[in-house]
């Protein structure tokens, strides 16, 4: 028998020993009860079994973390579960682990879960209905604030949801939700393995591709009226070289001071006002 102290990290610091995740994933129906066996004598055959209710409960969880070398025993059949689920794995410091579960034994592997459970390409369209579709794709934003503010955003601008790559970006943390002001409840997000075949699909279900770049037209000289998806590039980086060319418009901002580019959020939100303003039919003075 091993002595075990489990740890889910949630973010920011939301952390719980195994005896709390344990009552905690019982009340809400996540695992099994596992009889009358002492917390302190968990077997790694249990150990498994905490992931694989995890992983099986369709609680989003956005990775796994394993310390380097973490790779025998029920830990391969864990990460193998997480491979078949798209859910990325890590390989991280035994320090790195030890700082997000409060210096408690983690068994090497620990699971990062989100605030919130994503959506699916088919709820963004049912949320359309038959509106012309208004989706966001944030390429690789990494920024949880920056995130959180886009989401928040698009679900006021009247948005049917927002398209995140697994790779690459932040995921639905504790601290997008609570940027994003409830909107995370409300406006549907899809994570998609690969954004370019998403793009792909979108342009042969006829929706217009709108980039946001310094090099471009005018943001409101353009045309948003009919189905659109909006990319919005990363911080510094911009939106990927792949995504740019499969853009059908690149939309510009001025810039008249001395730095030359605005928050990935803010950008979006001017963008999406300007869509919003011209779905809506209100006349610019």
């Amino acid at each position: 028998w091993l002595k075990l102290w489990y740890s889910v990290y949630v973010e920011p610091q939301v952390r719980y020993s195994t005896r709390e995740f344990y009552h905690n994933a019982i009340d809400h129906h996540i695992i099994p009860k596992l009889g009358s066996v002492k917390l302190e004598k968990l077997t790694m055959l249990q150990i498994q079994q905490f992931y694989n209710e995890l992983l099986k409960s369709g609680r989003a969880v956005e990775s796994i973390l394993v310390t380097g070398g973490e790779t025998q025993g029920s830990i391969v059949k864990i990460l193998a579960m997480a491979k078949e689920q798209g859910i990325p794995v890590k390989e991280t410091s035994p320090a790195k682990l030890d700082n997000m579960c409060g210096h408690q034994n983690h068994q090497g592997v620990i699971a990062v879960t989100g605030a919130a459970n994503y959506s699916t390409m088919e709820d963004i369209y049912k949320k359309a209905g038959d509106q012309p579709l208004f989706v966001i794709i944030a390429d690789e934003i990494t920024d949880p604030h920056n995130l959180g503010a886009i989401i928040r955003t698009a679900e006021i601008a009247g948005a049917h949801g927002v398209i995140i790559p697994k790779r690459g970006s932040v995921g639905l943390t504790v601290t997008v939700a609570k940027t994003s002001a409830g909107a995370v409840e409300h406006l549907p997000v899809v994570r998609v393995s690969n954004l370019a075949a998403t793009v792909d699909q979108l342009k042969k279900d006829g929706v217009w591709v709108y980039g946001t770049d310094m090099e471009g037209q005018c943001w409101c000289e353009i045309d948003y009226t009919g189905p659109v998806a909006l990319i919005v590039g990363s911080e510094g980086k911009g939106m990927s070289r792949l995504l740019t060319d499969k853009c059908d418009f690149i939309a510009s901002l001025p810039m008249y001071g001395e730095i030359n580019s605005l928050n990935a959020s803010v950008a979006a939100g001017i963008v999406m006002y300007e869509i919003a303003r011209q779905r809506a039919g209100i006349k610019a003075r």
